[in-house]
């Protein structure tokens, strides 16, 4: 599995990979909070995600395998250089539909923690499928694009949604930028740890 080659993808993968990362986030306490309802949550996190994964194809990075088993979505040039998603909040709310309020109060805190002070690249997504984790494919993925920041001198930023991604970016040279955030209405405290690695 370690040796799986790891390519670019293109647009025509866009939902499989929304897909692979919907199954992959099902389980994390901030989707449990963005959808409650479990018949509906896998279709409403495929369809965000796919507003994600298709966005990172037109304006960033995204890495994944020929058998779509990992995935990784980089927004490059943040925060300047990254334009708005066309049409996002109407997309938004038909993916999402009644739950969309939630969806939104999570992009707000995620703005919020979003840093300003040096141009960067923006790791949205990092999923593996649940059946190939521990094989070393989210590292990969990583590296992949870690050795592009350290040859261009680019920092690189992300959000990790439970402390196990937290303890993976850590190894991988991030640091906390900040202290993590939670979400209001019930939602899980802490959600997300703004995470920053420096070029090595």
């Amino acid at each position: 599995m370690t040796g799986t080659p790891i390519r670019r993808a293109t647009l025509p993968e866009v939902r499989v990979l929304a897909e692979l990362v919907a199954e992959a986030f099902e389980p994390l306490p901030v989707c449990q909070w963005l959808v409650p309802n479990p018949a509906e949550r896998r279709r409403i996190l495929e369809d965000d995600f796919e507003i994600l994964v298709r966005h990172g194809v037109e304006h960033g990075v995204v890495y994944t395998t020929d058998d779509h088993t990992a995935v990784a979505v980089w927004y490059t040039g943040a925060p300047e250089g990254v334009p708005d998603i066309p049409d996002y909040d109407e997309r938004l709310l038909a993916a999402c539909g009644v739950h969309t309020p939630r969806f939104q109060q999570l992009d707000e805190a995620m703005h919020k923690a979003h840093p300003l002070h040096a141009p960067h690249d923006h790791l949205a997504l990092l999923a593996v499928g649940p059946r190939h984790q521990g094989a070393g494919l989210g590292a990969r993925l990583l590296d992949e694009h870690h050795a592009h920041l350290d040859r261009q001198g680019v920092p690189g930023y992300l959000e990790a949604s439970s402390p196990g991604s937290r303890a993976l970016y850590l190894r991988h040279g991030y640091t906390d930028l900040d202290a993590p955030f939670g979400l209001p209405d019930g939602g899980p405290d802490p959600a997300m740890w703004p995470m920053w690695r420096d070029p090595r």
